[in-house]
């Protein structure tokens, strides 16, 4: 029972506290405030003043300056911008870099995804997983490096016009003597190519075509002395061989000068190929059955071309493909590593309900696996858009310094006209605003889905 001296003083039976007199007692707000957020703004402090330095400054100033001429001193308003659209360099950049947008994310996404599913079914996907991954331990510059030399014109040096030289070679083999010549009696031809003599013979002649242009080292293994055949009549016959030694007579065989072997000779009447014969090793050729006549002797196109050396991967038509080949292979391992665990999270339940539902492997991978991947794989591709936009070292380091222009991307036509010859900051800081506003949507969609996915 509650009797009037349980009751607080004042008679208030609500439970609280009278007020005293004077009015009601102060919470002390602010220094609960104080106690609560003193402590966090003490930790927070340098950060903030980390980012207000290194990053809001920056960006502040950078559209201050946009707005100046290069050398700062006068106001020139959006001319920079205007000029920045309008300059064929830096429109270049800007059309490489939405490139570079469009397909380098989606391709490394795309492969990501099929590396990490297949990575699942084998015994070692830990380590397969690793050896893909290593290429994002090195530098971007180092990487670079490599690229330059992997795709190197020169098959001696380059990978890839190794490979592609060596395919080539098994289904084209290559010239015998590239860049051999006439010393006399031969004439360039420029209806078959090659080069034909210059005067007629019929049969019973013995024909000397003596070569040069090459060095006795190129001549193959098999080549036997040069040795001028005896005229038989009826035979139209000769000699090809390599007209090089020192001190001796032009067009007469010399002691120590060796036979062309494998040459391709042709009889011509008129323009029309009677009769083709190849040189032994050293270097004679017989035309036997001719009919009486005159014919003169080509020697084909086929053994003196030079060979083929592979593409120019470097050069301003595949420059671009190839910066971006030598990117894809640096961030796949990044998008695997991101995607795996995305697959190791998937409830195994849903998978296995697909399979007894009827479902072959492509369908559950479609219309299982990537829906419950699809904001993993969102947020990878936005990722490496964002990597992408930002991209400079490959393109400096991999272009040759006569292509840049062509492979050029805005991180590297702003760096090229803020600090190059004749720097001019103003552009410079257009471009960097430019680099600025293509990412800030970027940023806003992905801080917006995270907070929605907090939510």
């Amino acid at each position: 029972m509650i009797t009037d001296d349980t009751l607080p003083a004042g008679g208030d039976t609500g439970g609280g506290a009278a007020p005293p007199p004077g009015g009601p007692v102060s919470d002390h707000r602010p220094g609960r405030l104080r106690r609560l957020f003193g402590p966090a703004a003490l930790f927070l402090l340098p950060a903030l003043l980390f980012l207000a330095v290194f990053l809001a400054y920056p960006a502040v100033y950078s559209v201050v300056r946009s707005l100046f001429d290069g050398s700062g001193d006068r106001f020139v308003g959006l001319d920079n911008y205007q000029r920045m659209f309008t300059d064929q360099r830096t429109f270049t950049a800007i059309r490489n870099t939405g490139i570079w947008v469009l397909v380098a994310p989606a391709l490394v996404t795309g492969l990501g995804l099929i590396l990490a599913v297949l990575t699942e079914r084998i015994r070692w996907a830990t380590a397969f997983r690793i050896l893909l991954f290593m290429p994002m331990a090195i530098s971007l510059f180092a990487s670079g490096i490599i690229f330059r030399l992997v795709y190197d014109e020169s098959p001696e040096r380059g990978l890839v016009n190794a490979a592609v030289v060596t395919v080539h070679d098994v289904f084209a083999a290559p010239s015998e003597y590239p860049g051999a010549r006439p010393q006399e009696g031969l004439a360039a031809d420029p209806t078959l190519g090659g080069y034909t003599t210059t005067s007629a013979h019929s049969p019973g002649d013995v024909v000397t075509l003596p070569l040069v242009g090459i060095r006795p080292g190129m001549l193959p293994e098999q080549a036997a002395a040069a040795d001028l055949p005896e005229a038989e009549p009826d035979v139209l016959q000769g000699v090809v061989w390599l007209d090089s030694a020192l001190g001796g007579e032009p067009g007469v065989i010399d002691e120590g000068e060796n036979g062309m072997p494998r040459v391709t000779v042709r009889a011509l009447s008129g323009t029309e190929v009677v009769a083709t014969v190849t040189t032994g090793d050293d270097g004679r050729f017989v035309l036997p059955d001719l009919a009486p006549g005159e014919y003169t002797l080509h020697l084909a196109e086929e053994n003196f071309t030079e060979p083929f050396n592979g593409l120019t991967w470097l050069g301003s038509g595949l420059i671009t493909p190839v910066i971006i080949s030598a990117w894809v292979w640096i961030m796949t391992g990044f998008a695997i590593t991101f995607i795996a665990a995305g697959l190791a999270a998937i409830p195994r339940d849903a998978l296995e309900a697909a399979r007894v539902d009827g479902a072959t492997e492509w369908q559950v991978f479609r219309k299982v696996t990537i829906p419950l991947l699809g904001p993993l794989l969102l947020v990878v591709f936005v990722t490496l858009v964002i990597n992408v936009l930002k991209i400079f070292d490959l393109v400096f380091v991999i272009a040759p310094g006569s292509v840049q222009a062509d492979a050029s991307v805005i991180a590297l036509q702003m760096w090229q006209v803020s600090f190059g010859a004749g720097g001019n900051q103003g552009l410079g800081s257009a471009l960097v605003v430019l680099l600025l506003i293509l990412v800030l949507p970027i940023m806003y969609f992905n801080i917006r889905r995270f907070r929605k996915e907090r939510s």
